[in-house]
């Protein structure tokens, strides 16, 4: 049995320009007897705008530890569940296999724990024909792995965190002055 009850972890990867293929996946890694697994079991509804489904590589290849995503933004159209339930779903259960294969997480434990992660898809995604799916896919596997490497290394710490609480802001206060 994991020892793992509730572990965080989140990453950003950033599009190149004009892009809009950010991927920003948040993750919750813990015991499928604990919360994480209560959770995972309670998400397996479905809430209007906001499909929730395992993460699979591909056709009956669903990964291990038993993983489930849902959108951060209300699904309104079947381009973006194509690209939601494709090429993401496809970064997310690569990133997770080979967080396993890499030993970030202990192939030991993967029937032990579950993992939930929220992910962005930006809407304009759907939209856009000329979409570099390469760089979509490439973002949202790195992201993935640095979130999940975050959650079961306890990163970043609080010593850091407080370390570099004024040397560090949210990207959005960009020429917000707060203090």
């Amino acid at each position: 049995m994991s020892e793992i009850w509730f572990r965080t972890g989140e990453a950003t990867v950033f599009a190149s320009e004009g892009e809009g293929t950010d991927a920003m996946p948040e993750v919750v890694i813990g015991s499928v007897r604990g919360p994480v697994g209560t959770a995972f079991a309670s998400m397996l509804g479905q809430t209007a705008g906001h499909t929730r489904m395992f993460i699979i590589r591909d056709c009956n290849q669903m990964v291990r530890p038993a993983a489930i995503m849902s959108p951060k933004v209300t699904i309104t159209n079947s381009a973006y569940v194509e690209l939601l339930g494709g090429v993401v779903q496809a970064a997310l259960g690569d990133a997770i296999v080979d967080c396993v294969a890499e030993g970030i997480i202990p192939k030991g434990i993967v029937n032990d724990i579950a993992i939930i992660t929220t992910v962005w898809l930006d809407p304009r995604c759907a939209k856009n024909p000329n979409l570099n799916k390469k760089e979509l896919y490439k973002n949202n596997y790195e992201a993935m792995k640095l979130a999940i490497s975050r959650a079961m290394k306890g990163e970043p710490t609080i010593d850091e965190l407080i370390s570099n609480r004024k040397t560090i802001r949210h990207y959005a206060l960009e020429g917000v002055d707060i203090d």
